[in-house]
């Protein structure tokens, strides 16, 4: 049995997040609205639920990578984070990279997927120095190609 997260559905019509596939780490969300996105063009799409997450567990919202691949379209801000304390209605900020086609949903299309997962709560100390690494403080691409 898995985390018992509370789900209020802010319109009645739309379903719940729901597991596409056993086995699935990511629960499906869907459009509340019918909406177009042009090349470029980003906006908000609100889902139709709101949640409540226990204390140490996050929402990770997660681009659906069918859409991405058949259309361009993802998320801006990839992961979404939903705190255990946020209230409000999900919503999604999909963007379209396709530089030609529009793309269009429709109410109760799949936009997004929902990953909950436990997070840990950091003490930062602050330090002098950071201890060595096998790495020290090289930065990206410093670790050659695959």
């Amino acid at each position: 049995m898995g985390v018992q997260v509370l789900v209020t559905r802010l319109d009645p019509d739309l379903p719940l997040p729901r597991y596409a596939k056993g086995g699935d780490a990511g629960a499906d969300i869907v459009s509340r609205i019918d909406v177009t996105l042009a090349p470029g063009e980003r906006t908000l799409v609100p889902t139709g639920i709101s949640i409540a997450l226990p204390d140490g567990y996050v929402a990770l919202v997660h681009p659906r990578s069918g859409l991405a691949i058949k259309h361009g379209v993802t998320m801006v801000n990839s992961p979404g984070t939903v705190d255990a304390g946020y209230r409000g209605e999900l919503q999604i900020i999909l963007i379209n990279h396709d530089p030609k086609e529009s793309v269009s949903f429709k109410r109760g299309d799949r936009i997004a997927q929902l990953v909950i997962q436990k997070v840990e709560r950091a003490e930062f100390l602050e330090v002098e120095n950071l201890p060595g690494s096998g790495r020290g403080s090289d930065g990206f691409g410093s670790t050659g190609r695959a």
